[in-house]
């Protein structure tokens, strides 16, 4: 790795928002400035700007290829995993760029940074040291090689296996990622009181837990409504993984936070109720339909489910606070083009589609409804198996 001239940083900031390729054209203009290199810095700051503003903020920080920028942890997916656990000691095996180490570095005394590709091991070390992160100890070698290494003893190891094979196609079963965590547990728990794995939101929760056993607790975490990590807290002794909580987390802007607290258990053994629409429909939101808390919300929060497999909830008076969207439904309607736009007039609308036999881009070819506007139609099928589109606007 090597660090940037003045002029070039000059260079990348003068020009971070503009795009690579009308830079790249006027490579003649700067021929004593290393274009492409400083062109991929601007990528990379362009990709970080909402996701790691802590970074890309930082005028001297320095990034990999943009590659390694998506595949990082979001500052606010860190911030949140640095709270689950706390202590003297932290490993991070599966280190990358660095972000989860720079947050869990807030909740343990010391952290160690595994990295197997050298470059990518300076970059994070380096700018470690830009943010003052001096409680890191950065190390390029392999997760395997460390743990065979390592004599002491950690409080906990975190692990992100590599999740993309050879061709570059996107894994998710445990077996296939690298490090395979099902073949190193032993070795882990020799080396740690706990593991926190983190894996692809693709990875069906109840196959993990089958999988791993020794689970004790499981938070799915959704950033503004998309799923993007499930974390699963490894302990040697703990109990069967039906009695794990499940902890369905959605981090929305300026700190704000959505849980829902649960077991496998409890979502069996809850009753559920159905009704015809109410006045209030509302919609989980993506980390409770990936946990499986159905039954359970609804029996929580006092919602009948519109259908079984519709996973939409409805209520006669308002429900403060829910986890998820809120809206007020006008009017239901047949899946009947004259009379959907008869309840439509500007046919324009957000479309949702749950439990209905065709897509959103069938339903907007076949309807004329353009996207967009303040109106929101849900395609669903009610507790009769009939197809309906509920009419609503945000409560």
């Amino acid at each position: 790795m090597r660090t940037f001239t003045t002029q070039e940083r000059a260079f990348i900031l003068e020009h971070r928002h503009e795009e690579a390729a009308t830079l790249m054209l006027q490579a003649k203009r700067y021929p004593h400035l290393p274009l492409p290199e400083l062109v991929q810095q601007i990528q990379a700051r362009q990709k970080a700007a909402q996701k790691l503003p802590t970074w890309a903020q930082h005028p001297e920080a320095v990034f990999p290829a943009a590659v390694s920028v998506e595949q990082s942890s979001s500052e606010a997916a860190a911030a949140y995993k640095a709270t689950l656990v706390s202590g003297k000691l932290l490993i991070d095996l599966t280190g990358g760029f660095g972000v989860d180490s720079f947050y869990f570095a807030r909740s343990f005394a010391a952290v160690i940074h595994i990295e197997q590709h050298p470059t990518l091991q300076e970059i994070a070390q380096y700018n470690f040291g830009l943010l003052q992160a001096h409680n890191i100890r950065s190390i390029a070698t392999t997760a395997e090689a460390f743990l065979e290494s390592f004599t002491g003893k950690a409080d906990v190891i975190y692990i992100d296996p590599a999740r993309r094979g050879g061709g570059n196609q996107k894994l998710h079963l445990l077996q296939d990622c690298e490090p395979d965590v099902l073949q190193l547990l032993p070795l882990l728990f020799a080396k740690a009181d706990a593991v926190l794995l983190k894996t692809s939101p693709m990875l069906d929760i109840d196959l993990a837990l089958e999988q791993l056993q020794c689970v004790a607790k499981v938070w799915v975490v959704a950033v503004q409504h998309e799923v993007k990590e499930v974390l699963y807290l490894l302990q040697p002794n703990a109990p069967q993984p039906v009695q794990a909580p499940r902890t369905a987390v959605n981090l929305l802007p300026h700190g704000k936070t959505q849980e829902l607290t649960f077991t496998k258990a409890a979502e069996e053994a809850a009753a559920v109720s159905y009704a015809d629409p109410q006045l209030y429909i509302y919609e989980p939101n993506a980390a409770i339909l990936k946990a499986g808390a159905y039954r359970f919300l609804g029996q929580h929060l006092h919602l009948q489910k519109l259908h079984p497999n519709s996973h939409l909830y409805t209520s006669a008076t308002l429900v403060p606070d829910f986890p998820g969207r809120s809206f007020e439904c006008l009017a239901v309607s047949r899946y009947n083009k004259k009379e959907l736009l008869r309840l439509l007039p500007d046919r324009q609308a957000n479309i949702t589609v749950r439990n209905f036999p065709e897509s959103v881009a069938e339903i907007r070819r076949k309807t004329g409804v353009r996207e967009g506007g303040h109106m929101y139609l849900f395609f669903t099928t009610d507790r009769h198996q009939k197809p309906i589109v509920l009419i609503c606007r945000k409560a």
